[in-house]
């Protein structure tokens, strides 16, 4: 049995998500049905982690099982043939057998893209989200920095999560600018349900003045989501990248 390490790429718009759903179209399941047309198996592609309705990825990883025999330089093509045009198979690697893309990963950088004031526009709606209010930078970019470190993330969690550890680590957050586009990065060690477009929301309402430092700490402190901010469309956010121990 080969166990192959995939690298992908897709626009999450037109699908509910990475996790097989039953009557609903997802990413997992699409790969899944490439892998049976190419090989003949039905295999299980398992994600590093799950992406929400609408959330794209640049850099998801999956790990597969297989007994095919084809070169590995051979499936990036062959799979790319036979996926629907909002997905892509960036590499595939052969790896050790106990490599799991789940539970071998060690960080995960998020990226969030958001249009802070002027006209929503049409084209890209479903790539990037929208702010329709002014902000100040230096507040979000104080404010960010509270949330560097470990934590206690319950106050940005969505409440319908059945997990029971809430503490997470932030390693880095940075927002940058580009005219009306912002952009905020964050690496962590992972990432609870809603938990980054949670993150962005605070930021942008404080930097609006609708929260403010001593909120943010607040929601840390005390795990209480009425202090945190809005929960951010799920458009704007693409899961950048996924680590490993080398």
């Amino acid at each position: 049995m080969r166990n192959l390490k995939l690298t992908i790429e897709y626009n999450g718009a037109n699908f509910f998500g990475w996790q097989k759903q039953k009557n609903k179209r997802t990413v997992q399941e699409e790969i899944e049905k490439a892998f049976a047309a190419l090989t003949g198996e039905i295999l299980c592609v398992e994600g590093s982690g799950r992406t929400d309705r609408g959330v794209h990825a640049l850099g998801q990883v999956a790990s597969v099982q297989t007994e095919n025999v084809m070169p590995v330089k051979n499936f990036k093509t062959a799979l790319n043939d036979l996926l629907p045009a909002d997905i892509f198979i960036k590499k595939v690697e052969e790896v050790d057998e106990n490599f799991h893309a789940r539970f071998s990963a060690k960080r995960k950088t998020y990226e969030y893209v958001v249009q802070v004031g002027g006209d929503r526009g049409a084209i890209n709606h479903d790539l990037i989200a929208f702010y329709p209010y002014h902000v100040e930078d230096e507040k979000m970019q104080q404010a960010s920095k509270l949330l560097i470190g470990k934590h206690n993330f319950k106050g940005f969690c969505s409440a319908d999560t059945n997990v029971t550890n809430f503490e997470r680590e932030i390693y880095d957050l940075k927002i940058t600018k580009k005219g009306k586009m912002y952009t905020f990065c964050v690496t962590g060690n992972g990432f609870l349900y809603n938990m980054v477009r949670i993150i962005v929301g605070t930021l942008l309402d404080v930097g609006r003045g609708h929260l403010s430092k001593e909120d943010v700490e607040k929601a840390l402190l005390s795990g209480q989501r009425k202090y945190a901010g809005q929960t951010m469309p799920s458009c704007g956010l693409y899961l950048k990248c996924v680590e490993y121990k080398k």
